[in-house]
């Protein structure tokens, strides 16, 4: 396992201990992987795509986040890395594919790693998710962001509504 994904492990071994949730333990790999589209490591088609790499990851890490939505090939997918983060038996990747995948990736832009994709995917994301979720989630970013942030984020949003 490369150094950074090492890091992403144990950051998520960390979270685990401290009892987060598997989606907080997964978030570490999906910020890893937005990195490597930031740095020119790789592309990806869309943010989705990111996501999807990321979570793979955290799931053969051991992260025991279950399969969400999406279609049958996906979740058979996530079923398989799941298999793969419970197993100990480690076999070496195959080469040939490894190289096919990631030059398939360099092959892809870098804008879904781009602030303006990954706020456009959070916002759809959440609109998804309905005005309940969304104001429960605004309840908890108020207790646990701190005096600071609140300010921040309430001058942000005050900006934001002159704008429109």
């Amino acid at each position: 396992m490369p150094e950074d994904d090492e890091q992403a492990a144990e950051k998520a071994r960390e979270d685990e201990r401290e009892g987060k949730s598997p989606s907080t333990q997964a978030g570490e790999f999906v910020r890893e992987e937005m990195h490597h589209i930031r740095e020119g490591k790789h592309g990806a088609r869309s943010p989705q795509q990111a996501i999807a790499i990321g979570l793979s990851k955290a799931r053969r890490a051991g992260v025991k986040l279950p399969p969400g939505g999406g279609s049958a090939d996906t979740r058979r997918k996530a079923e398989r890395d799941l298999a793969k983060g419970r197993s100990r038996s480690r076999r070496r990747p195959s080469p040939t594919r490894s190289r096919a995948t990631h030059g398939a990736l360099e092959r892809e832009g870098h804008e879904a790693a781009s602030s303006k994709s990954l706020a456009r995917q959070a916002k759809r994301s959440a609109r998804e998710r309905g005005p309940a979720a969304r104001k429960q989630a605004a309840q908890k970013a108020v207790r646990t962001k701190g005096h600071t942030s609140l300010q921040r984020a309430a001058r942000k949003a005050a900006r934001t509504r002159a704008a429109s």
